[in-house]
C-alpha cells in the first residue's frame, strides 16, 4: 500500500486494519451505564448519581488514584451473568473494530475477596468470549493477574483456584500498584504458575523503575512485559529487549491519563520503535482512560505523526507477540499483509 495514497483516510486505515489487542482489564471496560444497570440489578450502592458523574470522576492523578475507583466500581460484579454482560460488551465493541484476537487479563482477588467465587468469574467471562467467536469471529485467551498490593501467600491461593479451570487459561499475570511492590515479592507464585504450565507476563516499567522489568523477566521469566515505557532509561536493558525480542504492550492513552506522560505527543513510543522493540498498541481500562484499541491508534497516529508503516508494524507485533499457536499467528499476518498490498 502506497504510504502517499489520498484516497484513503487514516481514520479509514486505522478502522481496517487487523488487531490484536494483548493489555485489556476486562474490568477496566465497565463503562457507567452498564455500571449503573449492575449496581441496580444488585442492589449495590455506589456514590454516583449518573452515568455523566462517573465520568467527571476520571480526573486520575495517578495509578492508585485510577486503582480507587476502579476496584469501588467492580463491586457491581456479582453474578455470572454480570461477567458475561461485561466481556460480551468488550467483545462486541472491540471486534467492530477489527480485533481479530483479544488476550483478556481479569482480576480475581478483586472479587473473591468479596465471595464471589473464582468460578463465577471465569465462567461467565469463558461463556461470553465463546459467543463471541461464534458471533464476530474473534479468538480471545484469559489471563488471570494477582494484585501486587497483595501478599504473595494470597496470590498463591488464587493461583490454586485457577487449577481446576486450567484449559481456559493461557498465562497469569502480574498488575495493580506498582510502587513498593516489585516483581521478587512474587517470584515463588511464578514459579508455581510456571510448574503447572501457565506462560507468564507482568506489568513493569510503567511507575516503577526500569528495574522492575529486568526482575520480571530475570525472576519471574514472563515472555511479555505489560506496558514497560520506562525501559528507555536503561540502554543495557533496552538492547536485552531488543536481542530477546520481548514484547512490550504499550497504552497510550493510559499512559496520559495516568500521569506517565504529560500528554500524548510526549510519549516515547516511536523511540520504542526506533529502537527496534517489539512494542504493540492496546486499550488498558478503555471505559476509565478515553478509548478502546482503535482510540488509541488514532490519538497516537495524530499525536506522533506515525506512519501506515509504523501502524502496520504495531499490528504486526502485537499478533508475533500473542499466545496464539504458530499456524493462528501466520493466518492473521497473512491477513495483515493482504489488507497492506
Amino acid at each position: 500500500m502506497n504510504e502517499n495514497m489520498s484516497e484513503q483516510s487514516m481514520a479509514s486505515f486505522i478502522h481496517g486494519l487487523p488487531k490484536a489487542e494483548l493489555h485489556i482489564h476486562i474490568e477496566g471496560s465497565l463503562e457507567p451505564e452498564l455500571m449503573f444497570e449492575l449496581a441496580k440489578n444488585n442492589g449495590v450502592d455506589i456514590a454516583y448519581r449518573s452515568a455523566a458523574e462517573v465520568r467527571a470522576a476520571y480526573a486520575f492523578t495517578d495509578l492508585q488514584s485510577f486503582l480507587d475507583l476502579y476496584y469501588d466500581g467492580a463491586r457491581v460484579l456479582v453474578e455470572q451473568d454480570d461477567f458475561y454482560a461485561l466481556a460480551f460488551a468488550y467483545a462486541r465493541t472491540a471486534s467492530a473494530q477489527n480485533v481479530r484476537h483479544a488476550e483478556v487479563f481479569f482480576d480475581p482477588q478483586t472479587h473473591t475477596d468479596r465471595g464471589v467465587s473464582f468460578e463465577t468469574v471465569i465462567t461467565g467471562l469463558r461463556r461470553a468470549f465463546e459467543d463471541a467467536h461464534r458471533q464476530f469471529g474473534m479468538t480471545s485467551k484469559l489471563i488471570p493477574c494477582f494484585l501486587r498490593h497483595l501478599s504473595a501467600e494470597s496470590a498463591l491461593e488464587t493461583l490454586e483456584q485457577a487449577l481446576p479451570f486450567k484449559d481456559w487459561i493461557v498465562a497469569v499475570g502480574l498488575d495493580s500498584s506498582e510502587l513498593g511492590h516489585p516483581p521478587t515479592k512474587f517470584a515463588h507464585v511464578f514459579e508455581e504458575a510456571r510448574r503447572h504450565g501457565f506462560e507468564t507476563v507482568a506489568h513493569a516499567g510503567e511507575e516503577g523503575p526500569p528495574d522492575y522489568i529486568a526482575q520480571a523477566l530475570d525472576l519471574l521469566h514472563v515472555s511479555r512485559i505489560d506496558h514497560g515505557v520506562r525501559c528507555l532509561e536503561d540502554p543495557d536493558l533496552v538492547e536485552r529487549l531488543r536481542r530477546e525480542r520481548i514484547p512490550l504492550t504499550v497504552c497510550p492513552l493510559s499512559n496520559v491519563k495516568l500521569g506517565v506522560f504529560p500528554t500524548l505527543g510526549d510519549h516515547n513510543l516511536v523511540e520504542l520503535l526506533d529502537a527496534g522493540l517489539c512494542v504493540s498498541l492496546n486499550s488498558d481500562d478503555p471505559a476509565y482512560f478515553g478509548g478502546y484499541i482503535e482510540d488509541n491508534f488514532l490519538a497516537a497516529q495524530e499525536a506522533l505523526g506515525l506512519s501506515r508503516s509504523q501502524l502496520r508494524l504495531l499490528s504486526r507485533n502485537a499478533f508475533e507477540a500473542s499466545f496464539l499457536d504458530e499456524d493462528a499467528k501466520q493466518v492473521l499476518i497473512a491477513e495483515l499483509d493482504r489488507y497492506s498490498e
